[in-house]
């Protein structure tokens, strides 16, 4: 959610910011709704003094039986009455049409992300590892998973397209995986565990932005309820409504959850594999911060992602997303790309934002800063750390042999029971 306030002071900036994200000027429109709201406001508050004036004058005119004034006052208090419950009703309208237009809008980029269309234009930043040299052929996590334990088709025949069902040691390796970030996360990188709702309401989903602009992605329940497409939900939600202590902050959470999307825009995308599915586990990462120690822990976070891929001994490149390619919450993101010897390219594992103020003003999330009067709203971050089933796809394609087997790497090993390869069963 955006700042009125700041709006008001520049609207120029505001457009500015909008047309970085390939939108439309929207400041005119928005401050006309303000001023609607904020001249029935004032219209009510006059109404009500007058109100209030006249009212006492009823007394008087009645003490100096004065009956004629007396009745006129009170047939002008009875209008006065109607016509400021009516601008209060218009200036509600006017403030949820405000907040309506405002909620639609994604935040606006930092100044150092870098302008364009799509993924095309993201930049490069920095790489990690040599993608090793294969004396075969490296075959694709499809093709090379299904004598190991990838059952795609036992997926759809339950579930339908996009589900799968992992057998023997590919679960194991899956399970591994999930519970080797989490200790990392929980463990070296001090995030605290949670083990949060994967079922939320409304407001939850509204706070961290899929809602209302991105429904059609998620799950809904027949009770109403939202299934989570990512734990950033229910993790940013921990702080939504409340006062913090600015010496609480920074505050980080960790969960290993499952996720659930719809896909509703990737027909025809990744249709093989376990790249997108519909149901998948990962591992979050959520930061609450003071706006003061949100860039630093933008890259503490995206440091504690990319640990993982090197304790994995996976090669791996750090993108900044331009601003035609980054989320709707979103002020500058990280993506973490892994190297997929099977594709012979790199493909998106974890993205790590600074959503700034952005979901702390749809969740009334504050602090009370140590040295200042009243409050301010924290900062968020988010990122993954990582998806679990996108980096059994990197383990597979990097770790496997000529013969079809996939050597465990090392960091796993300790949660494999003594599995140092999966083989075709």
């Amino acid at each position: 959610m955006h700042d009125i306030r700041a709006l008001r002071d520049d609207p120029a900036a505001f457009d500015a910011g909008l047309a970085r994200r390939g939108l439309a000027p929207a400041a005119a429109g928005l401050l006309q709704l303000d001023e609607n709201r904020r001249a029935r406001l004032t219209e009510a508050q006059t109404l009500q003094a007058r109100r209030n004036e006249a009212s006492k004058a009823i007394g008087q005119a009645k003490a100096q039986k004065d009956d004629a004034r007396a009745q006129a006052l009170m047939d002008e208090v009875a209008g006065l009455k109607t016509r400021m419950a009516e601008a209060e009703t218009e200036a509600a309208a006017a403030g949820e049409g405000l907040d309506a237009a405002l909620a639609a809008l994604p935040n606006l980029p930092a100044a150092d992300v870098p302008e364009g269309a799509d993924e095309n234009d993201n930049v490069e930043l920095a790489r990690w590892g040599e993608p090793r040299v294969f004396s075969f052929p490296p075959k694709d996590h499809a093709d090379l998973g299904p004598p190991l334990g990838l059952d795609f088709e036992a997926g759809a025949a339950i579930a339908g397209a996009r589900f799968t069902v992992l057998r023997g040691s590919m679960a194991r390796l899956h399970r591994a995986l999930g519970q080797f970030m989490l200790d990392t996360q929980s463990g070296a990188n001090g995030y605290t565990e949670v083990a949060p709702p994967l079922m939320v309401r409304d407001a939850a989903v509204f706070g961290t932005a899929q809602l209302p602009k991105f429904a059609e992605d998620l799950f809904r329940t027949t009770d109403g309820r939202w299934l989570i497409p990512t734990a950033e939900v229910s993790l940013t939600n921990l702080v939504r409504e409340q006062i913090l202590a600015e010496t609480a902050l920074p505050l980080r959470f960790t969960a290993l959850t499952q996720c659930f999307r719809s896909e509703a825009g990737a027909a025809g995308r990744d249709t093989r594999g376990l790249i997108r599915q519909h149901q998948f586990e990962k591992v979050e990462m959520v930061s609450i911060t003071a706006p003061d120690q949100s860039e630093a822990e933008h890259e503490r976070m995206t440091r504690a992602a990319e640990g993982v891929l090197e304790l994995l001994g996976l090669p791996y490149r750090r993108m900044l997303l331009c601003t035609g390619d980054m989320g709707f919450s979103a002020r500058r993101t990280y993506d973490l790309e892994v190297w997929l010897p099977g594709q012979g390219r790199y493909r998106e594992i974890s993205s790590c934002s600074n959503c700034g103020d952005f979901q702390a003003r749809r969740m009334d999330a504050r602090y009370r800063p140590a040295e200042a009067k009243g409050t301010a709203f924290v900062h968020t971050l988010n990122g993954s750390g990582l998806a679990v089933g996108r980096t059994l796809v990197a383990v597979l394609e990097n770790y496997q042999q000529e013969d079809g087997s996939v050597i465990v790497p090392e960091a796993l090993k300790p949660y494999m029971s003594g599995v140092e390869r999966l083989v075709a069963a």
